[in-house]
């Protein structure tokens, strides 16, 4: 039986990871080169002559004297955790198929709990804001899903109390394999809340395919051209061939976040649905992924705490 290169891909395996990443030095240098791939660059003037001060703590700039550490202004900044232990959250968070919890973090990187779950929800903020900058392009599987739990006795499906909306979009190229995905949380299936999505999330040039739904008729004012496939009710709404990858992964990300998360907060999901895509979006190169993430991470503003627990609206 012929094995599928994708699933069966070397990777990144934790004995390369340490004799790469394994100390503080080889961290600090990487991060560097992530940074300032072609040297030294200031922040403030762009100048590139600089020195090094308080023990190669700080960069200095000859021109205009602007002080600045490996880590400020990035994900990184303020931090008071080694840089090992935040590539080994980087590693982790990337090889592990159906993610990993801030709890199994604590006990992976022996850190308390606090410090574990900022340092996942920052690495998912920067995967959020990394596909949020890319909109998806091809042919546009589109469904509308929700996530909670039901209620004994209580209405089930759209409309139902408790449970909150998201829309599930899933590219895929000619030959219909899926590319890419995107899940987004959202304030309800209304016109406007379309409209604004589909300006965020698709390139013009898409052709999307839904279920008929009324508002997703507004992808076209993002400029996309949509294709009603309308699949009624019941389990056999389910089964048409043209939302075969988008009903596969809304069921893949449900069933992954209940087993290893157990509990998602509705004002994080946003960041927890963006981790599964993420991941998901680059899954042929499994072996860059983690340098992937850590060069992104050096290019997203800092998320003090009390920004990271704000509840997020939508995706």
């Amino acid at each position: 039986m012929k094995r599928n290169a994708t699933q069966f891909q070397k990777g990144f395996s934790l004995p390369a990871f340490f004799q790469k990443y394994g100390t503080e030095e080889q961290c600090k240098k990487a991060l560097f080169d992530w940074r300032w791939p072609r040297g030294f660059v200031c922040p403030e003037c762009g100048h590139t002559h600089h020195c090094l001060l308080n023990t190669n703590k700080l960069y200095q700039c000859y021109r205009c004297h602007h002080q600045t550490s490996l880590t400020s202004g990035t994900i990184f900044a303020d931090t008071k955790l080694p840089l090992t232990t935040w590539f080994l959250s980087m590693f982790l968070v990337t090889q592990t198929k159906n993610g990993i919890s801030a709890l199994e973090l604590m006990r992976q990187l022996d850190v308390s709990y606090g410090s574990a779950w900022s340092i996942k929800h920052k690495l998912m903020q920067v995967m959020k804001e990394r596909d949020d900058s890319q909109s998806l392009v091809g042919i546009i599987q589109l469904d509308d899903a929700y996530w909670g739990g039901e209620r004994h006795g209580g209405k089930r499906g759209r409309g139902a109390p408790n449970k909150v909306p998201f829309v599930a979009a899933v590219a895929t190229n000619q030959a219909h394999h899926p590319i890419a995905m995107r899940f987004s949380k959202v304030k309800g299936f209304t016109h406007a809340e379309m409209t604004r999505w589909a300006r965020k999330h698709l390139d013009s040039s898409c052709t999307v395919i839904s279920d008929g739904l009324d508002c997703f008729t507004s992808v076209t004012k993002a400029g996309c051209e949509h294709i009603a496939i309308v699949t009624g009710g019941g389990p056999n709404s389910v089964k048409h061939e043209e939302f075969t990858w988008v009903n596969t992964m809304i069921g893949n990300v449900k069933r992954a976040l209940n087993g290893t998360y157990h509990y998602v907060s509705d004002r994080h999901l946003p960041r927890y649905f963006a981790e599964f895509c993420y991941r998901f979006d680059r899954r042929f190169k499994l072996e860059a992924m983690f340098s992937r993430l850590a060069y992104v991470a050096v290019r997203t503003p800092p998320m003090p705490l009390r920004l990271l627990k704000l509840t997020e609206m939508c995706g």
